[in-house]
């Protein structure tokens, strides 16, 4: 497909969710590489799109007065984003997402082509084309046949976030402000997710942080905003704490680290996405959405129906050693247990 249209597509939230597009938005690309590509996504995230290299332009969407019920703001907000939509004459939109909003946002465009994903049948008037959802596979790859079933031509898979400068520049001066040396080797620790039940406990990160430390490493610790007083544990106990950085900050952090740990959680995603090695620690995992995409072998697996919190902390330390020694990191060897 050679046809020059301007393409909206729809993906609101979450970080890991928004990366999971990157192999379908490359495959748009691919399909129509003079198009111009729109990118409709919550506001905090909007950031985040500075990373896709195939996306021409990006529409945040303000959702806080939609979560808060403030009608007038409402009616203002959702007033404006029509008019931005019907404004950007699109030919084609492709929801990723398939919510109730989302599907109303498809619908509203007046698009002659309309794609989506469906959760529930009820939403199908929204789209011209669409697809049930399947939750068995990897939600990228969900993405990526969501495009291939309403009729594009799948090439090459590219998962590919490519860190802004500025956001690479950003991350040089934590390191410096920090102590921190980019060229030696560092471990980056997300101990945090979005869901406790996700979470590995953070006095086993801490115990992670002070094998690796004792090796000579560097290791930083790194969360959200509502994460600073979370990790006060880890400042108090001599680490690097990073809660509070921008998200593309945050980034950066992880590119110039070595190697980033952590549970199931958007910021393991993107470090998948720019080509950084993880060790993603998993509970209740039983299909293969939750994993890194295209690298099943970078996850720790808690065991059957067991949460990430039941994985121990020799485990976790052998699969970073593997992990550091594929990198070519020389490393002192394992103490002998006693028998």
């Amino acid at each position: 497909m050679n046809e020059a249209l301007n393409i909206l597509l729809i993906r609101l939230k979450s970080i890991g969710d928004v990366i999971f597009t990157l192999p379908a938005v490359g495959c748009v690309r691919d399909n129509f590489p003079a198009s111009r590509i729109a990118f409709l996504v919550s506001k905090e995230l909007a950031s985040l799109l500075q990373g896709f290299a195939q996306v021409d332009e990006v529409i945040p969407l303000d959702r806080a007065p939609f979560q808060r019920r403030q009608l007038k703001a409402l009616c203002a907000e959702a007033l404006g984003l029509v008019r931005r939509l019907r404004a950007g004459h699109f030919s084609l939109v492709v929801d990723f997402q398939g919510y109730g909003e989302t599907a109303a946002m498809t619908w509203l465009t007046r698009a002659p082509q309309r794609w989506g994903s469906v959760y529930r049948p009820s939403r199908r008037w929204a789209y011209t084309q669409w697809a049930a959802r399947n939750d068995h596979l990897h939600q990228a790859d969900w993405n990526l046949s969501l495009v291939t079933q309403c009729g594009l031509k799948a090439g090459a898979v590219r998962n590919e976030f490519r860190l802004p400068d500025s956001a690479r520049q950003s991350a040089r001066e934590f390191f410096a402000a920090h102590g921190l040396d980019p060229t030696q080797a560092t471990l980056f620790i997300q101990p945090f997710t979005s869901s406790a039940e996700k979470d590995w406990p953070l006095e086993k990160s801490l115990a992670l942080g002070r094998h690796w430390k004792s090796q000579g490493l560097q290791v930083i610790f790194g969360g959200g905003p509502a994460e600073r007083a979370a990790l006060e544990p880890a400042r108090q106990a001599g680490f690097v704490t990073s809660a509070g950085v921008p998200l593309l900050t945050t980034a950066g952090l992880v590119e110039l680290s070595t190697l980033a740990v952590g549970g199931v959680t958007g910021l393991l995603h993107l470090a998948v996405a720019m080509q950084k090695r993880v060790v993603m620690l998993i509970g209740y995992a039983e299909d293969e959405p939750g994993f890194p995409y295209q690298h099943r072998d970078w996850a720790v697996v808690a065991g059957h129906a067991m949460p990430a919190a039941s994985i121990p902390v020799e485990a976790v330390i052998d699969a970073t050693a593997r992990a550091f020694a594929e990198a070519g990191l020389a490393l002192p060897p394992r103490p002998a247990v006693p028998a």
